[in-house]
């Protein structure tokens, strides 16, 4: 039997969780981390999470941590599940603890706030040296802890530490790849979260399937422009990260961004309709920084603005929809695959 090295995954919600399910089912010593140590103390003794997991049983293998320096103590490779805006203030409190042969790795969606920066820069600029990857793709937590079948993809600088992620996370109903775009992932699994508000507002709006198969494919269309822009390959952005996280963050009702989208769309306020998803929604914040990545390479992305404007109460949906459907007449792609149509 294989020797795996110990995985400590920070972030006990729906994903953090499911993901240390699957890793410990696997046979992967897995120890979860949260911040509400009586949260973890109920997992551990009941084998739920009650709050974001309820049905799914949890193996008696996975380990539950509530101390953060104990947690990453001996890890092969810590994995970090949190919120896009909490990332870098969990790398400030990694930065003392962590030891000198241990990855890094993270499945969290996003920008740093205020900047517009990767995750995986922070990850660089805090942890220079360390083999760093990201875990992404079209994956609801719910359906990965159930054993449903799904498919993720690992990408990192260092091809080594991506194959070892990959095939720890790789089991019967889950099949996990493997890359080297780092930005590109990052990109795809970020982005989705603003394209998802948009078909989730036309079905609010009872727009029909047209309108929700427009908006997708234009809206990989300003992912695709955007990340060649960046420097990532078109190729990751067709893939499991992009194409496919868009696709289901889309169409799928389990999607935070989607549920928001729809309230929205039928007419609830933003505060209300946050309030009742109950969790932290990405596409708030991750529209500012589509926004500012745009205007810094002369993009016009209409679709990622006009959710940007929306969130921020500056036009309604309907007002929103109507400046869509008003831009003029023009070629699908004007300047080839990645012109600025």
């Amino acid at each position: 039997m294989a020797e795996y090295p110990t995985l400590a995954i920070l972030g006990a919600g729906s994903w953090g969780t499911a993901l240390a399910a699957l890793t410990a089912r696997n046979g992967v010593p897995t120890r979860l981390w949260g911040r509400d140590a009586s949260a973890l103390a109920a997992m551990a003794d009941s084998r739920r999470n009650r709050r974001y997991l309820p049905d799914i049983e949890l193996p008696q293998a996975l380990d539950f941590e509530a101390d953060l320096a104990t947690a990453v103590r001996g890890a092969g490779i810590v994995l970090i599940v949190v919120p896009s805006h909490a990332f870098g203030a969990m790398l400030d409190e990694l930065a003392p603890l962590l030891e000198e042969h241990t990855a890094i790795a993270w499945a969290s969606k996003g920008f740093e706030p205020g900047t517009g920066r990767f995750l995986h820069e922070l990850v660089a600029r805090k942890f220079p040296g360390h083999a760093a990857a990201v875990v992404t793709g079209p994956s609801f937590a719910r359906e990965v802890a159930a054993g449903l079948p799904s498919a993720v993809t690992v990408h990192s600088e260092d091809d080594a530490f991506a194959h070892q992620l990959a095939s720890l996370l790789h089991a019967p109903n889950l099949r996990a790849y493997s890359g080297s775009d780092v930005l590109g992932a990052e990109l795809g699994g970020a982005m989705k979260n603003v394209l998802a508000v948009a078909t989730g507002i036309a079905d609010g709006m009872e727009l029909g399937l047209n309108a929700r198969a427009g908006l997708i494919t234009r809206g990989m269309n300003e992912m695709l422009r955007l990340g060649v822009a960046l420097g990532a390959r078109p190729e990751t952005l067709i893939g499991l990260s992009g194409l496919g996280d868009l696709v289901l963050t889309c169409t799928g009702d389990l999607s935070r961004n989607r549920r928001l989208g729809l309230a929205l769309g039928r007419g609830v306020a933003i505060d209300e309709a946050i309030r009742q998803i109950g969790q932290v929604v990405e596409s708030v914040l991750t529209a500012d920084e589509v926004a500012r990545l745009a205007d810094q390479h002369g993009l016009d992305l209409p679709i990622s603005a006009g959710v940007r404007a929306v969130l921020h109460g500056e036009v309604t949906p309907v007002d929103g929809l109507r400046a869509l459907m008003a831009r003029e007449q023009k070629p699908e792609y004007p300047r080839g695959l990645f012109g600025h149509g």
